[in-house]
């Protein structure tokens, strides 16, 4: 039941992936949006919340709205438990699916009915080029974007290299296999789906992995890290675009949740993160081709590291560039706040530094596209396809 306060205010309402039916109101009289007037005083309102399929989906929901609530403490946010296509196919590889939307259309197609106002996201999940009508508002401080292995119990101790000869490896990244197969060639490497508790559960209660291969920040985010044996450098593996940063994308002319949402933007994660989307974007990339980054900011240069491998990876293109994006924040009014870089609405962070941060993702890709790179991610699109 609501409670009613002295002051007038609107109920706003967060969804992420994993729940079970359709967005619904757990509590109260209807599912929480914009329209939802929380009449003439401030509301403080009692809610319940579903038991998600997804865990790590409702952990990084309920960390954004944690930082939400502390900074507007006079809202109210409900979280709505939804389900997505990738959420549900769980016995095919990501990339043969053949879906740039697995993790986003059902959430896109709720904040567009206005039955939710944010959507947060894995911005690894994020295509970089949103439908219309849409953007990212803020992109969280990143968490770890290394990848790690966690090995099988009778393992513990071990690394990759230490690994017996043709032990088999689960990956369910074509990034991850396309580069550690070159690295380790003794290893063999097999797809494995599912969320991080059933992966877990496939390694630790059947023989069929020696180890398995997860995003860090995941393992973070869910408080297992003490199950991490090895975090693999970008030397080791160079990993996905935008790994490890959590995304709120909105409604792109709503300005007043673009308003709010904007204070959670972290301007050193924005950055890296428009290169690497970028870098993308000009090699059109994504699940089905293995496509690498590193990025890092340091005494204003951007510096990113981008690859393309063939599917077993003994053919690759790698180059880094660097830029500087040291420019003053200016405050100016007008249209010209709202740009969009690679799907980003970034108000808080330099129009010129993120500018030349899309540019160095593009002058990256151009330059691996000037030595082959198109003919690697053709071949490897044609394999993906025939495997189908």
């Amino acid at each position: 039941m609501a409670e009613p306060g002295p002051a007038a205010g609107w109920r706003r309402s967060a969804v992420q992936p994993g729940g079970a039916g359709p967005p619904r109101a757990i509590s109260g009289p209807a599912p929480l949006s914009r329209r939802n007037l929380a009449g003439p005083g401030k509301v403080k309102s009692n809610w319940s919340l579903p038991k998600l399929a997804v865990l790590l989906a409702r952990i990084q929901t309920d960390s954004v709205v944690e930082m939400l609530r502390e900074l507007h403490p006079e809202l109210h946010f409900e979280i709505v438990a939804m389900s997505t296509t990738g959420d549900k196919i769980l016995d095919t590889a990501l990339s043969k699916i053949g879906e740039k939307s697995l993790f986003t259309k059902e959430l896109e197609n709720a904040l567009e009915r206005n039955e939710v106002d944010l959507v947060v996201h894995s911005l690894k999940d994020l295509p970089t080029s949103l439908p219309p009508g849409f953007t990212i508002g803020a992109v969280c401080k990143r968490e770890s974007p290394l990848d790690a292995v966690v090995f099988h119990p009778k393992n513990c101790g071990k690394t990759l290299g230490l690994l017996p000869e043709k032990s088999v490896i689960g990956t369910s990244s074509l990034r991850r296999a396309a580069q550690l197969k070159k690295k380790f060639p003794h290893l063999e490497f097999r797809d494995i789906r599912g969320n991080l508790n059933t992966r877990l559960k496939k390694l630790d209660e059947k023989e069929e992995f020696s180890a398995i291969i997860l995003a860090a920040a995941g393992l973070k985010r869910m408080g297992w890290e003490n199950r991490i044996g090895q975090l693999l450098s970008p030397e080791d593996c160079l990993y996905a675009v935008g790994q490890g940063a959590l995304a709120v994308e909105v409604r792109a002319k709503d300005q007043e949740i673009l308003n709010m949402v904007s204070a959670l933007h972290d301007g050193e994660t924005v950055l890296c993160c428009i290169a690497e989307r970028a870098f993308m974007k000009r090699l059109e990339g994504g699940c089905s081709v293995p496509v690498a980054v590193s990025s890092m900011l340091k005494d204003g240069q951007l510096y990113l590291t981008g690859a393309v491998y063939s599917l077993d990876g003994s053919d690759s293109l790698k180059e880094t560039m660097q830029t500087s994006v040291n420019y003053p924040q200016q405050n100016e009014d007008g249209p010209n706040d709202d740009v969009q870089h690679v799907g980003i609405t970034a108000r808080n962070v330099a129009g010129q530094a993120q500018e030349a941060a899309e540019n160095l993702g593009v002058e990256l890709a151009s330059l691996l596209l000037s030595k082959g790179a198109k003919h690697i991610l053709s071949i490897n699109t044609a394999k993906v396809s025939t495997q189908e």
